[in-house]
């Protein structure tokens, strides 16, 4: 069981391995799993066919379900482990479609005064587990995990995001973090690097 952390957060690109480290820490710890709702955003598929079109309706779904779930976390009493934090949602991909020109900037202020009022009155996670993962190992598991509408992301579009999730997580200060390179260890068959990974976070929440 893990010890005083009731808040963790894992964060990282599509297909990082999030929710595989999710499932996996909830089988070795007490945790309660609160999972990034992407099989409930109605405008997602949208989005992904015409992202000018849908981009603003499609995060702001995201940013309303993850300000829930981050309230949700706050209030269990026991230990949660959340995939992906409200921060990501608007610093680093809402942040990227206006970059890119797919969120125009009237939306996307709007968006960010939202966020910003929202994270106001949230309180951080004691751990931010953050997965660093190469592109190559990205594309193979968003290949495995077969969701239709991630099948065609480009390339260019999940190397912006990775850097900026770099960027973010650089500038980072709200909570403790701990980064895991998942494109180096496999969690999921692989004992060794079961046993390292359980340690690391172990020995991680013993120093809090």
């Amino acid at each position: 069981m893990i010890g005083p952390m009731r808040c963790i957060a894992v964060a990282g690109n599509i297909g990082a391995g999030k929710s595989t480290l999710v499932e996996f820490l909830t089988k070795h710890f007490e945790i309660k799993p609160l999972y990034e709702p992407n099989d409930e955003n109605p405008y997602l598929k949208d989005f992904y066919a015409d992202m000018p079109r849908w981009a603003f309706h499609s995060q702001l779904f995201f940013l309303i379900r993850k300000f829930k779930l981050h309230k949700e976390m706050e209030a269990s009493s026991g230990t949660v482990l959340i995939d992906r934090t409200i921060y990501e949602d608007a610093e680093v991909f809402a942040t990227n479609l206006w970059k890119m020109g797919k969120m125009p900037e009237r939306e996307y202020r709007s968006y960010v005064s939202l966020y910003e009022t929202l994270v106001e009155v949230l309180r951080p996670p004691d751990l931010l587990i953050y997965l660093r993962c190469g592109r190559a190992a990205v594309k193979k598991r968003i290949a495995i995990r077969g969701r239709p509408e991630e099948q065609a992301i480009p390339d260019e579009y999940l190397d912006r995001l990775a850097r900026l999730y770099e960027r973010w997580f650089t500038h980072y200060q709200r909570s403790p973090t701990l980064v895991l390179r998942t494109d180096r260890i496999d969690y999921v068959s692989d004992l060794v690097d079961q046993v390292d990974v359980l340690q690391t976070i172990e020995k991680t929440i013993g120093k809090r």
